[in-house]
Order: C-alpha cells, then sequence, then structure tokens
C-alpha cells in the first residue's frame, strides 16, 4: 500500500528549491548549519486531527560512516537511535525492528539508487530513513534522506555541518524537516516544557527538552513557586511564588536570569501571555476576591479583564488573542468561560460536571483542553470553543490535571497520580499513547510547554 494507505490528506506541498547556499558557522555559539542537498519532492499532507491516524511503519537502518574511525561508527549508532526515538515520540510513526530487516542494517545502503526497495516493502516499511556521518577532528557532517518505499522515491535530504557536540540538535533539525513536509508543521522537537518540582515543602519550577531530557531548575526560591507561564518568544517565564510570604507574581528573562516581581496586595497567580505581544493576564486579588487582569511584560496593569461575584482565575489565551478563556465561580461552582476582547462578551463553555479548571487553549484554535471532576477523581478533557463535541482523554488513572498543548497542537502534556505520586506525562490530542515524561525525585506537576521553538 502506498503512503495514503488508511491516512487522511489534505493537500501537496509544494517542492522547495536545492540551492546550495555557503558553509557558515559560528564557533562559539557551535551553530549547526543546515543545506538541502538535491531537489526535494512534493509530499502529501497527513491529517494529524484525524483521530483514527495509523502510525506509519518506518524503517531506520544505522547510519553509514564513512570517514572511519571508532568514533564516526559510535556516531553512526547514536544518531540513527536518536532519530528512531525522536520520531517514535510523535504517536505517528511506528518504528521498525532493524532484526527483522532484509538489508544488512550494519552496512546501509543510503542512496536511492543502491536501494533494493523491494527490501523495504517485503517487511512492510513504508518509510525508509538512511544517512551518513563524517567526523574529522571535532566537526561533524550528516546527510539524511527520507524515502518512500512503494512510490521508491526520495521525499526529503538535507545535510547537516557543526560541531560534534550539535549532533543531536542536527537530528532534531532533519525530524522538524521530516515533520514539516508530512503534517505542514515543524513539530516539538526544539521546544521545552516548563514544569513545577516539588520536594518536601518546598516547590521550584523546573524546564526540560520536549521529550523530558535535560530538566534544570528555573527557580531557586528555598519556597513555593507555581504556575509557570512561557512568553510567546520563550524569552520569558512568569510564575507565582511565595517567597515573600505571599503568593507573588514574578516576571524572568530566561536569558540573564533577571527578574520583575509584581507584590500588589493580595494574591497574584495564573499568568498567562497574550499571544505575539509583551502582555500578559494574571489572576489577582488586591481590589476583593480574584479578578483577572491585563498587564505589561514590565508588571504594569493596563486594565482589569474581569468583574463578577465569585473568582476568576486561569486565563488562557486563543491563539489570536481575541478571545480569553478563563475559571470563575459566578454559577456557583468553577465553570469555563469564553470573553471576547473586541465585544467583551462573556459566555459560559462547561456544562458537564460540576468541577471545571485549568483551561488550555491549542495552538489550532479549534479546541480547549481542562481537568474536570465528574465521577470523583479529576480527568483531562477537550471541548471545541462552541461547547460541542467534548471528550474525555484520560480515565480511571488516578488524577489527571493540568493540561498543556504542544506547540504543533498534536500533543498534551499533563500531570497524574496513576502511579502512585504526581508526575508529568504525555499523550496525543486523542488521548492515546499516555507515557511518563520524565521522572525527578519528590513530584512532578503543572507542566506548561513553551510555544514553538526556543533557544534558551
Amino acid at each position: 500500500m502506498p503512503l495514503s494507505s488508511k491516512r487522511s490528506f489534505k493537500r501537496r506541498l509544494r517542492p522547495s528549491g536545492a540551492g546550495l547556499p555557503g558553509w557558515i558557522l559560528c564557533a562559539l555559539l557551535a551553530l549547526l548549519f543546515v543545506q538541502p542537498v538535491w531537489a526535494e519532492e512534493a509530499v502529501e499532507y497527513i491529517d494529524i486531527r484525524n483521530p483514527f491516524l495509523r502510525k506509519i511503519p518506518t524503517a531506520v537502518p544505522l547510519f553509514k560512516n564513512v570517514s572511519g574511525g571508532e568514533r564516526g561508527g559510535m556516531l553512526s549508532r547514536w544518531l540513527a537511535d536518536i532519530l528512531a526515538q525522536t520520531l517514535a515520540f510523535t504517536g505517528y510513526f511506528e518504528i521498525m525492528d532493524r532484526q527483522a530487516f532484509l538489508a544488512d542494517p550494519r552496512n546501509p545502503a543510503v542512496l536511492g539508487a543502491n536501494i533494493r526497495f523491494r527490501n523495504w516493502t517485503t517487511i512492510g516499511a513504508e518509510l525508509l530513513i538512511t544517512g551518513t556521518v563524517r567526523l574529522s577532528g571535532d566537526m561533524l557532517e550528516t546527510e539524511l534522506r527520507l524515502f518512500d518505499t512503494f512510490k521508491e522515491d526520495l521525499i526529503i535530504g538535507k545535510r547537516y555541518k557543526g560541531v560534534e557536540a550539535d549532533h543531536v540538535r542536527m537530528i532534531r533539525r532533519f525530524c522538524g524537516d521530516i515533520m514539516l513536509h508530512l503534517t505542514g508543521d515543524r513539530g516539538v522537537f526544539e521546544s521545552r516544557i516548563a514544569f513545577v518540582s516539588a520536594s518536601g515543602d518546598k516547590k521550584e519550577i523546573y524546564t526540560c527538552d520536549f521529550d523530558g531530557g535535560g530538566p534544570a531548575a528555573v527557580t531557586f526560591k528555598n519556597s513555593i513557586s507555581r504556575y509557570p507561564a512561557w512568553s510567546s518568544d520563550g524569552a520569558y517565564l512568569a510564575y507565582t511564588s511565595y517567597q515573600k510570604g505571599k503568593p507573588d507574581l514574578y516576571i524572568q528573562r530566561l536569558a540573564d536570569k533577571k527578574e520583575i516581581v509584581v507584590d500588589r496586595r493580595g494574591f497574584q497567580i495564573t499568568p498567562a501571555w497574550v499571544p505575539g505581544k509583551f502582555q500578559l493576564a494574571a489572576a489577582m486579588s488586591f481590589s476583593g476576591d480574584q479578578e483577572i487582569y491585563l498587564l505589561t511584560g514590565e508588571g504594569k496593569i493596563i486594565n482589569r479583564l474581569t468583574k463578577s461575584r465569585g473568582i476568576d482565575v486561569s486565563p488562557t489565551w486563543s491563539p489570536d488573542g481575541k478571545l480569553l478563556a478563563f475559571v470563575s465561580r459566578r454559577s456557583g461552582t468553577p465553570q469555563i468561560y469564553i470573553k471576547d476582547m473586541a465585544s467583551e462578551r462573556v459566555r459560559r463553555l462547561t456544562f458537564e460536571g460540576r468541577y471545571n479548571t485549568e483551561p488550555s487553549w491549542s495552538p489550532k484554535g479549534d479546541r480547549i483542553a481542562y481537568s474536570s471532576q465528574q465521577d470523583g477523581r479529576l480527568d483531562i478533557h477537550t471541548i471545541d470553543v462552541e461547547g460541542r463535541n467534548p471528550m474525555r482523554l484520560t480515565q480511571n488513572q488516578g488524577d489527571n490535571e493540568s493540561p498543556s498543548w504542544s506547540p504543533d497542537g498534536s500533543l498534551i502534556a499533563f500531570s497524574s497520580t496513576r502511579e502512585g505520586l504526581s508526575r508529568i506525562y504525555v499523550m496525543t490530542a486523542f488521548g492515546t499513547d499516555q507515557r511518563r515524561l520524565l521522572t525527578l525525585p519528590g513530584e512532578q506537576m503543572d507542566p506548561k510547554w513553551s510555544p514553538n521553538a526556543t533557544e534558551n
């Protein structure tokens, strides 16, 4: 069967040029350079909104070490393994066992003219990824190719150059190129996730790679810090901390760790940045009960966004910034509401369940994820922005809270107590492929996915 077997396709992408720009490398920053090494074929678009999307059987043999040497041989295996694991994380690819290969995985053919595609179609592989590794001193060059085995066509081929330490970035860049060609979006491979890690009665903000790798502390307050929120460019992280004895709002520039503190009377919690602007919304209680205010990135109040009996908290913006969803008790129990910023009209979104909180707006703009208590347990649900087509994504696995969409809208991070302690998990937007993201000492909660790629 061809690639279109059992999948929904929407459009074709235009082939990009095959120009060969000059090689550029900044040694201090160890930046890599990428260039297409041949004309790229047009390829069909996979509709990731299809809940019945079948995983694509994909073969990733070991890459070819063209420079020789023990180090080059180790890199050829590592890079192939990293690429396979990275694609598998998306939930779209079924990575095939190398023991099933008819071709020799230790001496792979990497060029289309040398590949016997029947060896791959016979074992059911619909996509084939080949690569070469050339190591010279501390400089690394990789050439990576994606083939449609049934059409015997090259889909995409790229060459990456940089220092050896860039090897993971090279693989993630190519995986992003693959996702761009197959889905129209570069995916999640250069994004990060902020979360809270608790040890005893202390809670600090951490960040990690999209797949849970490289966890690192952002705050060292020796207190309670909660509710991390990324700015649109990934350069700032806002959060709430009790360092001064009450919940104040902190705005940190990640590059140099400089912080602004908003310490008005009362509570300052649940920040949410306005898409494309250096502004954020947050719940504040200096005027009485908690209401949502719009602030500048320096913490200056612009105006008040909600005014009602009962608390209003947990704002989340639509991708265009024209709508604001939030949680309110104005009807007696916590429910999710949506405000149109132009008309100032407010409407109730959720009606099922008496406890609906923590809304997170999809980057696609079509759905909102939230946590809901409907049978004694908290579970993750999604609903469209008109209040129709509710979908329950978790069930009978502890309490599941704090959903956060990946920047391409294909995945949702959340916290769960299904294994006892609260941990961070990831699933597809339809609730499939649920798995733990990482494990650190103590408990982890409040995940927040960065928008787009960030180099911080």
